[in-house]
């Protein structure tokens, strides 16, 4: 009997309509659009408008757009994996709250928070819960509001972060189709150089926190950018040399959205020519765990059936990884 294997068997992505160009930070930060496209790749980003508009827009925007592509009843579902960073609110989990609106009414949720990475963390953990056998319907979600935590008069994230997510659906698949391989890995020593100091239980909100600014991401540009060059070219290699994999094996290079110039670095380490690289960082810039569905849902059209696609991550925490995947689907 064949392994079961746990395959995305459809994908959708939503970002919100209200577009922050180059041209318009200039007029908030001592920048220029120049200076922004030539260093990050970036030329505007989305960013979710609207008193009480939380993470959970986006989610049940892109859960709702797959279940109506896929032609799936939300009482199916099993469980919804929600990656983000910027919940709704502490507790419920956002999860939940997607669940709630999308009538999953028979799964159970859970939220995930790994940063850049957690959307690759999501996707193998539900894949656990598919190749295992105990479930079959597993809607996991990547997606973040940044410009809820993101200071506008600080030059060094303000560039860089934008609003938006997708959803992906995991089935069992008994072919060669499905996720394969997948390697992870974290370092809490990084934890100094990309965090949002205040809101948890070490520092509560206080009048001092939220005049210190201590609510907002705060990063080492430096230091994260090397980590991130070093850190996730090297898994997306490692996953290929594992899987015995060579350049021209690769379809499909599915990297996290940060920089244009981390991009580059890991398809370069992998030997891996730019026509193979999914990027869109120009349109919505960094939307941390919404980054990789993002980017299945823009090239789902260009995917076909067999597809060797290699997702790779880098995130605050510090947090990275690879997963190797054949897609399992031609898109209609």
């Amino acid at each position: 009997m064949a392994k079961i294997k746990a395959a995305i068997t459809g994908v959708h992505g939503y970002v919100p309509e209200y577009v922050l160009t180059n041209q318009e930070l200039e007029t908030m930060v001592e920048t220029n659009d120049e200076w922004i496209t030539s260093r990050t790749g970036i030329k505007e980003r989305r960013i979710l408008k609207g008193e009480g508009k939380g993470t959970s827009v986006i989610g049940i925007e892109a859960a709702k757009g797959l279940l109506e592509k896929t032609n799936t009843n939300p009482e199916d579902i099993d469980l919804v994996i929600f990656a983000t960073i910027t919940p709704d609110m502490v507790f419920p989990a956002t999860a939940n709250l997607v669940s709630a609106a999308i009538g999953a009414t028979n799964a159970f949720s859970f939220d995930m928070g790994a940063a850049c990475s957690g959307f690759i963390y999501a996707l193998t953990t539900g894949t656990q819960f598919i190749e295992s056998g105990t479930y079959k319907k597993v809607l996991v979600l990547g997606a973040d509001k940044m410009s809820s935590i993101i200071d506008y008069t600080d030059r060094t994230t303000c560039i860089i972060f934008g609003d938006g997510g997708g959803a992906v659906l995991l089935e069992p698949s008994t072919d060669e189709n499905g996720i394969i391989d997948a390697i992870h890995k974290s370092d809490g020593t990084g934890a100094e150089f990309l965090k949002m100091k205040a809101g948890g239980s070490a520092y509560p909100a206080t009048h001092e926190t939220v005049d210190a600014k201590e609510h907002y991401a705060r990063q080492d540009g430096a230091t994260v950018f090397k980590f991130a060059v070093t850190n996730m070219a090297d898994y997306a290699a490692k996953i290929m040399e594992r899987n015995q994999l060579t350049a021209d094996d690769v379809d499909w290079l599915v990297p996290h959205q940060a920089n244009k110039r981390i991009i580059d670095a890991t398809a370069s380490r992998m030997g891996v020519t730019e026509d193979k690289v999914m990027m869109n960082i120009d349109k919505y810039g960094n939307t941390t765990s919404g980054t990789i569905p993002l980017l299945l849902w823009d090239y789902e059209k260009k995917l076909k059936k067999g597809d060797n696609l290699v997702l790779a991550a880098f995130g605050g925490g510090f947090t990275w990884g690879s997963i190797y995947l054949k897609w399992a689907y031609d898109a209609k």
